[in-house]
């Protein structure tokens, strides 16, 4: 095996495993992705550490890939299915939306950057993802035209409720981030029914939070 093969075999079975991840096409999808496919190059031999990795340009606002077992624990909370239509927002080069591309029917990714949305759309066009489209766009806004969604994956962390996000989800439907609404931060699954939004906490995690989704300074006089 090639060292990024044994890496990302290493990635599974001592990150992704040991977080109770047992969902085999989970497990499946993020032994099949090369991660270091979606880093600089100068930041590869990291590519499969339980990091957070900043992958924008040297003065850009930091956009990152989130640790690999917070991003396989959401994906099995949400519980994905073949038929699905997923939204995954905030997707820095790609890489979420590669692993849910090995999950669901349709992927819909959006990314602020657009030279990131640019790199994700080459990324998961040299995998043959073809089941995803990649489009420029804030990740508080979703992505309308598409709706509306079986899942939203939030690639990140949120400061606010994002309601526009909500909006956008089938009857039925799941969204799954890390919610910093308070302290600590906690990945959560919203699901939607025809009365209301109803949210369940799923663990302790921590992400960098998505653009446009920060709270707002509170101003005192």
């Amino acid at each position: 095996m090639s060292d990024f093969t044994t890496s990302r075999q290493y990635m599974v079975d001592c990150q992704v495993r040991p977080s109770d991840v047992t969902d085999l096409r989970i497990i499946d999808a993020m032994l099949a992705v090369p991660r270091e496919n979606f880093v600089p190059q100068s930041k590869r031999l990291i590519a499969y550490l339980d990091l957070d990795i900043d992958v924008a340009a040297d003065g850009q606002p930091k956009r990152c890939l989130i640790k690999p077992a917070v991003l396989a624990k959401m994906l099995q909370a949400a519980t994905i299915s073949e038929t699905d239509r997923v939204l995954v927002v905030g997707c820095a080069t790609g890489y979420s939306a590669a692993v849910v591309a090995h999950l669901a029917a349709q992927v819909f990714a959006t990314e602020p950057d657009p030279a990131l949305a640019n790199a994700a759309a080459r990324n998961l066009a040299d995998l043959g993802l073809a089941n995803v489209t990649v489009s420029t766009a804030e990740p508080a806004e979703g992505d309308r035209a598409h709706a509306p969604y079986d899942v939203i994956v939030m690639d990140g962390a949120t400061e606010v409720e994002p309601h526009r996000l909500y909006e956008q989800l089938k009857m039925g439907g799941r969204l799954v981030g890390v919610f910093a609404t308070s302290q600590p931060p906690r990945a959560t699954l919203i699901a939607r029914s025809p009365a209301d939004f109803g949210s369940r906490v799923l663990f302790d995690a921590t992400a960098p939070v998505l653009t446009g989704l920060e709270r707002r300074p509170a101003f005192t006089f």
